[in-house]
């Protein structure tokens, strides 16, 4: 029995019987039947379905932010964001579809036809995290549906309700049957299901140590992976920027969903000219925030998804202070913070280092480290001193310092002026720990499909 405790009170939320071996085999091979039929359909007509789907998820969406409050805590006011996000991210990739499918086609040659079709690979796993629980499974899920397979969800013990619902819409869409499925499976189980022949791509979104396992279970097979792991995200603020403009939105980006984001600001390295104005202002606004009960319209930062997760941030903060770290904010500003509970109060660290674990090992909660630094070149190294590598972020004025600096940033994604955000037109990766593989743009569909040449000789 799999049951999902909410970060609210502490109550039972869900339960859930997991799968058995025979559900989960009847699943695999209703999967592997049903992705040859659904293959054979046009790329309008997969569309239709998919819009479709997109359709009668959005007409949920009270239900859905509702629910996924209760599951892992992100407070109401924000809930139904990912909603829109998913909306977003959906219509994006359907409509983006047919020039990512299309045939490529060499220069023409007498007497030949030539060209590459991009195939569906199969049967698609996907296994998607609790934090952004509906908008790290659609980059994967419609695509994965838009280029001719059929997939397998298996979501996070913590937002299990977040499957069913996907489900529901594809039901309501009319799919066709085994097209579109979800499992609540054990960890043995989904190895296993990696495991087996009738899996042909897995993709997962969440920890390092997650993706290690994943890799672990596909080790016997040729089957390819994409991972979408960790980060620890690093902002450089230069003395050209647009302070309060910069300030108002690291502060949204180090906090918003207490935190726990893959891409959520952790680090903050901020010009030496104007280091104390920046830290007074993030300072003055972090204190502004509301903790408190999520289901709450007034409340703007929610508990942790568990207290354990709480537990361990709260370990990062101590370690840091005891080696000589300042704290900032005085945790009786937010009288709802409780080391019992899930219930954290956000934090600002100064005096920090790269000796310390909060600047240098993932958070996944509501703290931020900012170092002073003196010049550009102190400031990439120091970005670039991390196991991960998924987004930083440039807050400057000036267009081509933020590319000539972002050149040598190694990341996935880099931003100018904002962060904390996918542009689904774009392509999301990581480099380092932060994992392989491309989800979102056109590029998101390769990992999907499996390139297959067509050499035809028309003269003999």
């Amino acid at each position: 029995m799999m049951q999902t405790i909410t970060p609210i009170d502490g109550s039972i939320y869900v339960e859930r019987k997991l799968a058995t071996e025979k559900e989960i085999d009847q699943a695999l091979a209703q999967s592997r039947i049903a992705q040859k039929e659904w293959r054979a359909l046009s790329i309008a007509e997969r569309a239709n379905y998919c819009s479709r789907m997109v359709d009668c998820f959005v007409d949920n969406k009270e239900r859905i932010s509702s629910e996924l409050t209760w599951q892992m805590g992100r407070p109401i006011k924000y809930s139904p964001n990912e909603v829109r996000g998913f909306e977003e991210r959906a219509r994006t990739m359907i409509a983006l579809a047919p020039k990512a499918l299309e045939d490529v086609k060499p220069d023409p040659k007498d007497g030949f036809h030539r060209f590459i079709r991009r195939d569906s690979v199969g049967v698609v796993l996907v296994l998607a995290p609790w934090n952004y629980p509906y908008l790290t499974s659609v980059n994967s899920i419609v695509p994965a549906l838009m280029a001719g397979n059929s997939v397998i969800l298996k979501h996070s013990n913590h937002t299990p309700l977040c499957a069913e619902r996907i489900a529901n819409a594809c039901e309501a869409a009319g799919f066709p049957k085994g097209v579109f499925q979800y499992l609540h499976a054990s960890h043995e189980d989904v190895a296993k299901m990696i495991g087996d022949e009738r899996i042909d791509f897995v993709a997962f979104t969440g920890s390092v140590a997650g993706g290690h396992a994943v890799q672990q279970a596909a080790n016997q097979r040729f089957i390819g992976t994409g991972m979408e792991l960790g980060g620890k995200d690093p902002a450089y603020v230069r003395a050209d920027v647009n302070l309060q403009h910069a300030i108002e939105n690291l502060v949204d980006g180090s906090f918003y969903n207490s935190g726990q984001s893959c891409c959520g600001i952790e680090r903050i390295y901020v010009d030496s000219a104007i280091y104390d104005d920046f830290v007074n202002g993030f300072v003055e606004l972090t204190n502004q925030y509301k903790l408190g009960n999520p289901l709450d319209p007034d409340t703007t930062l929610g508990p942790l998804v568990t207290t354990r997760a709480a537990e361990f941030v709260r370990g990062q903060i101590a370690d840091a202070v005891q080696d000589g770290a300042k704290a900032l904010i005085d945790e009786r500003q937010f009288p709802a913070s409780d080391p019992n509970t899930a219930y954290l109060a956000p934090q600002v660290l100064v005096d920090v280092n790269h000796s310390m674990r909060v600047m240098t090992e993932e958070t996944f909660g509501p703290v931020v480290g900012i170092m002073k630094v003196k010049n550009e070149a102190e400031a990439i190294y120091l970005m670039n001193d991390s196991e991960f590598g998924l987004t930083a972020s440039i807050w400057t004025t000036d267009k081509d310092s933020a590319i000539r600096i972002g050149e040598q940033v190694e990341t996935g994604t880099l931003f100018m002026n904002r962060c904390d955000y996918l542009d689904p037109t774009l392509a999301w990766t990581g480099v380092k720990n932060s994992g392989r593989g491309c989800t979102l743009s056109t590029l998101g569909y390769e990992q999907l499909t499996r390139p297959k040449s067509y050499h035809l000789r028309t003269t003999i």
